[in-house]
């Protein structure tokens, strides 16, 4: 083990010129050119699939069980899966670890509390688009409630795609030696590619290919990394040579207890994230949904403990990391116990963790664009044919959006982006979702009065700087649930088809469950 400065100098030197020289095999570009023409295979495959709007935006509601398990989660756990989070662990220890329990509570509540009714309902309201089903739920005849829910997607989603292109940008950085904007432009133009040929059914078909790469990683190299890193002895020992947390107990009085709820929040992300809660609108029936719920846990079981453990193993494996972003942590572990082949698999796995978020956002945000503006205020006659062709273009523009922004926000980690976009849908919309499905006095007044509470304090909170003391996710989510709390006792919904219609889904949710 490195002990004095000169011998981390030497390691950080060795290591990236392992990197350069691991990367610039044979075996290893042939592993990433088979990867791309794979994803780009698909995306054609599905290209002439889609004459519908629903069919590019939701597979025409004909998900499998399989399929929708593995797509949700994909597109869940984006390059903070393998890059983020392993970092915020090599940084700081199992303190951060608090927030992998918060994200598999979350994902068990959403599949249980959520999926369900929310696939019935959509369906009920004929909603393809989370905007579109707010405005149908609560009954609005203004237009706001969609049209605000619409900016709010444009605006977090071009933040959150902007996460992936800049973890995309790391990714080729480190590996093939290329620059930050030449790489962020390389990864964002296959992902654009199979996006805007493919659709929803090609996102979907790619999220299987990308999420079994995914989990492959997370179990293999761990496995592989920890004889090297001196088991558990070399990583205590590298944890008290770092001086970081060996324990999940918060040590420090309350500004620990805060920063464990501020990890725990992430999981209230989860009700409000609009490339998440598609998957659950496109599945075929609720039997299936069933299924995909406990595929589902089981993968974002294996994959969050795998992210951990790569980075407490990173801790006993390198004193610090080449170039000094911990975020590379895996990176540099595939480079460093693994042969070309499998790494190049491997490091394939990092991309598709990217890719399988980016493509979702991208879908989701077009189907914004496209059905939450040019169809409803634009060209409400358009035809099938000519929507899909606007959706494809709306795909474009928000890429160009997203990809101007990663270029210059390469100082900020992925993980510190993917927060703030994730806490924006969580206090927005988590709450307005909830209240959907489970109130059936919320009025769109109320409704929009929350989202606006929330969106706004989650902002606020952010740009002076509390998030430092609380996840911004906190406040804007609870904001969120006392407005629609004070609106509803002076306004109430009175609706009575939108009354009717929530009991209609009630009453199938009864049925099903006998």
């Amino acid at each position: 083990m490195c002990r004095d400065a000169g011998c981390v100098v030497g390691a950080v030197m060795r290591y990236e010129r392992r990197m350069v020289d691991y990367m610039m095999t044979t075996e290893t570009m042939v592993t990433f050119v088979v990867y791309f023409v794979v994803l780009l295979a698909i995306g054609f495959y599905f290209y002439r699939r889609n004459e519908s709007i629903e069919e590019y935006l939701l597979g025409g509601r004909g998900m499998g069980a399989w399929v929708t398990a593995l797509s949700a989660q994909a597109s869940d756990m984006s390059g903070w899966l393998l890059m983020g989070l392993p970092g915020a662990i090599y940084v700081g220890g199992l303190t951060n670890a608090w927030i992998a329990v918060g994200l598999f509570i979350g994902t068990g509540l959403n599949w249980l509390l959520v999926s369900r009714r929310l696939r019935l309902y959509t369906q009920k309201t004929n909603s393809i688009t989370l905007p579109c089903f707010f405005e149908a739920r609560f009954g609005d005849p203004t237009g706001l409630l969609r049209t605000v829910s619409a900016i709010v997607i444009l605006i977090f989603f071009t933040i959150y795609a902007s996460s992936g292109l800049v973890a995309a940008g790391k990714l080729f950085e480190s590996t093939f030696g290329v620059s930050y904007p030449v790489a962020v432009v390389i990864g964002g133009a296959v992902i654009i590619a199979y996006t805007f040929m493919g659709g929803f059914l090609a996102v979907c078909w790619t999220d299987v290919f990308q999420g079994s790469l995914m989990v492959i990683a997370l179990v293999v190299v761990p496995v592989l990394a920890y004889g090297r890193a001196g088991g558990s002895a070399g990583i205590q020992d590298g944890m008290a040579v770092k001086d970081i947390a060996r324990s999940l107990s918060p040590a420090g009085g309350p500004a620990a207890s805060l920063a464990v709820v501020s990890a725990m929040a992430w999981g209230l992300g989860y009700f409000g994230q609009p490339h998440i809660l598609v998957r659950f609108m496109s599945v075929k029936s609720l039997a299936r949904l069933s299924r995909s719920m406990v595929i589902a846990m089981v993968w974002v079981f294996i994959s969050l403990a795998g992210a951990v453990a790569i980075g407490l193993i990173g801790i006993g494996l390198f004193r610090t990391v080449p170039g000094g972003d911990p975020e590379k942590v895996f990176i540099y572990m595939i480079a460093e116990v693994t042969r070309p082949w499998l790494g190049g698999i491997m490091l394939a796995a990092i991309l598709s963790a990217i890719m399988s978020t980016i493509d979702s956002q991208l879908l989701v945000s077009s189907s914004a664009l496209t059905e939450d503006f040019y169809r409803r205020a634009i060209h409400r006659d358009a035809t099938p044919r000519e929507v899909v062709l606007v959706g494809r273009l709306c795909v474009l523009v928000i890429s160009l959006m997203a990809l101007i922004l990663a270029l210059g926000v390469k100082t900020e980690t992925i993980l510190e982006i993917v927060a703030y976009a994730w806490g924006g849908f969580g206090a927005a919309f988590g709450p307005l979702v909830l209240f959907a499905l489970f109130s059936k006095r919320t009025s769109w007044p109320a409704a929009l009065a929350g989202m606006v509470c929330g969106t706004v304090t989650l902002v606020l909170w952010k740009q002076v700087g509390m998030s430092e003391r609380m996840y911004e996710i906190v406040p804007g989510f609870v904001a969120n649930c006392v407005a629609i709390a004070i609106v509803t006792r002076f306004i109430e919904q009175t609706d009575e088809m939108v009354l009717r219609q929530f009991d209609e889904v009630v009453a199938q949710m009864q049925e099903r469950t006998r």
